[in-house]
């Protein structure tokens, strides 16, 4: 009996998918990823924004964001904690200091993939 395409689908996909798993952070990983390091965020047009996790539970954002020609320099401070199998940070007053959290999932070494809890997604940069 010859194997169908669909056959080999069932059972290459299983395969496929394992590895997206495996490289989802909890707890303890997403804490080791984040704490005391920058983690640059990539922007809409190029670029990046650093945000600083400190091992003291603090998270700064501030630094340059490129977007539609012009170069802003937005900058407050919030908390960060880690929820199970999420990063959960609240600002000062960006976005009116409503507490957003994430899902991180390591795509390469230095590079994470993040969905937040409303949905948007995006990528980053871990940096020193």
């Amino acid at each position: 009996m010859r194997p169908t395409h669909a056959t080999f689908a069932a059972l290459l996909l299983p395969a496929l998918a394992a590895p997206a798993a495996a490289d989802t952070l909890e707890g303890r990983e997403i804490d080791q990823t984040v704490r005391g390091r920058r983690i640059y965020l990539a922007v809409p047009l190029g670029g990046e924004f650093p945000l600083t996790y400190r091992p003291d539970g603090r998270v700064d954002g501030s630094g340059e964001a490129v977007g539609l020609g012009r170069v802003m320099r937005p900058k407050d401070s919030g908390r960060w904690w880690v929820d199970g199998r999420r990063l959960c940070q609240r600002w000062t007053t960006w976005y009116d200091g409503k507490v957003f959290c994430f899902t991180l999932r390591k795509t390469a070494p230095t590079q994470l993939a993040w969905t937040r809890d409303d949905g948007l997604s995006g990528t980053a940069r871990i940096g020193d």
